[in-house]
């Protein structure tokens, strides 16, 4: 039985609600964390809602002489792998700072965990693996063909792990990687306590922080990307989740590499995703029902690359990991606007 989690990224936003479900789940937490995209209040908060205590250690995934030493103080049975920068147009500006950060660390903590003999990994992947597909509903099995430096990241290291779990099957080692790529759509929402969500650095690239943001009055307007998509109001369809949702998912994970299907090793990847989508207008009068407040928002021309609609089929999480949502987009909207009045300035 797994006990000891080590999770990269542990302070960011769902870093941090993976170590409360893994808290409340009886695990051990390690995290490790380099606070560039994240805050150290963060890991007061998670101790706070859990009432347990976690390790954190302030280091960078790249440093392989702190990952060394973790890793020998440490008694970690398990890597939750979140730490990355996941940006799409910062990915398309600065792509060496991307597959520096995320691929060559990734290289460096896989390194640590061969040399500490710790082969159970959940990967913090993505939906944009699968590129500009022509389906709307998103199944496994589909190619990939990322269309930006950050999804080619995930699509990378994806590769990478399928490497190292098929040179295991190779040499029938004893002790094989099981490895599970977790493909997630766009989380939004927060824990129900308010204690911690989505705190963005400067101008949020998510439309949801973005509707908070513009509704509580500290960024003017909204701009919605095209309103002329063959979609039933013209705007872009997405799966969004809820937060808590897809790190229950992770969980999920952690446990079915202890068995079923992972009982001779591999690299198996599950979408995690609602399986359904939702409009960006729609999104907006949900927050208007749920809040009261008016959300200010022009429509603009289309982004390129934007897909007109696509969401997850989740139904592979569902069979081999016993995962499914249980959260509404209104519980989503709540929580996200319930984490937003009680930090208006996010965690500072």
């Amino acid at each position: 039985m797994t006990k000891t989690v080590l999770v990269t990224g542990g302070a960011g936003y769902i870093g941090s609600h993976a170590c409360v479900e893994l808290l409340q789940a009886g695990y051990m937490v390690v995290v490790v964390d380099n606070l560039e995209n994240s805050k150290f209040e963060a890991i007061n908060r998670i101790q706070k809602i859990v009432g347990r205590p976690l390790s954190f250690y302030h280091a960078d995934i790249r440093d392989r002489n702190a990952l060394a030493a973790i890793f020998a103080k440490e008694s970690v049975s398990a890597v939750m792998h979140f730490a990355g920068l996941k940006a799409v147009g910062e990915s398309c500006a600065e792509p060496l700072t991307y597959y520096h950060n995320n691929v060559y660390g990734t290289m460096v903590l896989l390194d640590a965990m061969t040399a500490a003999n710790v082969k159970k990994l959940v990967f913090s992947s993505s939906a944009t693996v699968y590129g500009a597909n022509p389906h709307v509903q998103y199944t496994e099995d589909l190619p990939i063909g990322a269309v930006n430096p950050y999804g080619r990241t995930k699509a990378m290291i994806e590769d990478i792990l399928r490497d190292l779990s098929a040179a295991d099957a190779d040499k029938q080692a004893a002790s094989p990687w099981k490895i599970a790529l977790l493909r997630y759509f766009n989380p939004i929402g927060a824990h129900e306590s308010g204690l911690i969500g989505e705190d963005p650095n400067g101008i949020p690239n998510n439309l949801m922080p973005y509707i908070t943001q513009v509704a509580i009055g500290k960024l003017p307007q909204l701009s919605v990307f095209g309103d002329d998509y063959s979609t039933p109001d013209g705007t872009g369809v997405r799966d969004y989740i809820h937060v808590v949702d897809l790190v229950k998912g992770h969980v999920k994970a952690i446990e079915a590499l202890q068995g079923e299907p992972f009982n001779a090793g591999g690299c198996r990847a599950y979408n995690l995703g609602t399986g359904k989508g939702y409009s960006v207008l729609e999104i907006i009068r949900t927050f208007e029902q749920v809040t009261g407040r008016k959300v200010n928002y022009q429509i603009a021309s289309r982004r390129a690359g934007d897909l007109p609609e696509y969401f997850a089929d989740p139904s592979l999480a569902l069979k081999e990991l016993d995962w499914k949502t249980e959260k509404t987009l209104t519980d989503m909207v709540a929580d996200t606007w319930n984490w937003q009045v009680k930090n208006p300035q996010g965690y500072k």
